[in-house]
């Protein structure tokens, strides 16, 4: 009987190699294991993991660790990096210890204590990107209409979707035509992945049309029309000529096209723009419209109750405000 062969794949190359002896069965369920113990984790995520505990083993640390060697560590480190920095550094290393099968350290009462001890007495209120209102967004798209060129209608087009569309900045420069589909009410977004479904089972977003100067379903006609995009990637890149490129924007190309723009526009909380400014101002703007919690949930597929509590308390700031009650009494 010829020996069945199979396909192995390594980070540097690929090879066919047959099952005819346990050792080489072994090896390839070896591979196999650690390629999808490797998908478990987002790319972002175990880049991060990397980075922290190359730190780590830069400081001096070695693996694995035990109580004393991490406590060493936050207090070399506890006036260097942010409490929120070490906690992750943390997890790294706990994740590291789970994995190769030691005992982790990290879970510690020692550990744990002084961790909170640093907390407590370095913690700082975590830097929010500014929340943009309706008005700001139309004073963004005014602007951006009133200058020539392709960029200026892609910016557009961006901002927009990005806004009401409430899309994470990841989710938001993979898009293509062939997600898209336009209905009379508006255009329907498959997502086939996204940040809260690692597992790639999909998500539907609507987004209506609106009365103009501001509709984000016109300004991403106006700008696959005006590029004659009709498939593959929807938002790409611009050369100086103001020529189309073939890919993707890159996820960090967001935040400085809406400084870029914020400062045109006269903006004083430039630094504190970032892509996050809208799919946070989508939330806080529509609790302050009347919005649901349902909706406004569904509309940026936050999985966390709690982090779209946060955002409608944040636009509900000013409404049955004690203090109101004592400075414009009723009459």
């Amino acid at each position: 009987m010829k020996p069945q062969k199979v396909l192995i794949l390594t980070n540097s190359e690929k090879s066919f190699v047959t099952l005819d002896n346990p050792p080489l069965r072994n090896v390839i369920a070896v591979n196999s294991q650690q390629h999808y113990l490797q998908q478990a984790t987002t790319p972002n995520t175990r880049r991060a993991y990397q980075s922290a505990v190359r730190q780590f083993q830069a400081w001096g640390g070695a693996l694995p660790a035990d109580e004393t060697m991490i406590v060493q560590y936050l207090l070399a480190q506890a006036n260097r990096l942010n409490p929120r920095t070490l906690t992750l550094h943390l997890t790294a290393l706990s994740h590291w210890h789970h994995y190769q099968g030691f005992t982790d350290p990290t879970a510690l009462p020692g550990v744990r204590k002084t961790l909170k001890g640093i907390q407590r007495t370095h913690g700082t209120p975590k830097r929010k990107a500014k929340a943009l209102r309706l008005e700001h967004i139309l004073i963004l798209v005014t602007y951006l209409s009133q200058q020539p060129g392709l960029k200026a209608l892609r910016d557009s087009a961006l901002i927009q979707m990005g806004y009401f569309g409430a899309f994470r900045s990841s989710e938001l420069v993979v898009l293509t035509v062939e997600q898209c589909q336009f209905e009379p009410e508006g255009l329907i977004i498959q997502l086939p992945r996204s940040k809260t479904d690692q597992e790639g089972q999909g998500k539907t977003k609507a987004l209506p049309y609106g009365r103009l100067p501001l509709c984000p379903i016109t300004a991403l006609k106006q700008w696959l029309e005006a590029a004659e995009i009709q498939a593959g990637p929807i938002f790409r890149g611009i050369d100086r000529w103001d020529r189309l490129r073939p890919h993707a924007l890159y996820v960090t190309s967001l935040n400085p096209m809406l400084k870029t723009v914020g400062k045109a526009c006269g903006f004083d909380f430039v630094p504190e723009l970032s892509s996050h400014s809208l799919r946070r101002g989508l939330a806080t703007g529509a609790a302050r419209a009347g919005a649901s919690f349902e909706s406004i949930k569904r509309q940026g597929g936050w999985r966390s109750d709690s982090t779209v509590r946060e955002y409608i308390e944040e636009g509900q700031l000013f409404d049955d405000n004690a203090a109101d009650s004592l400075l414009n009494p009723s009459q």
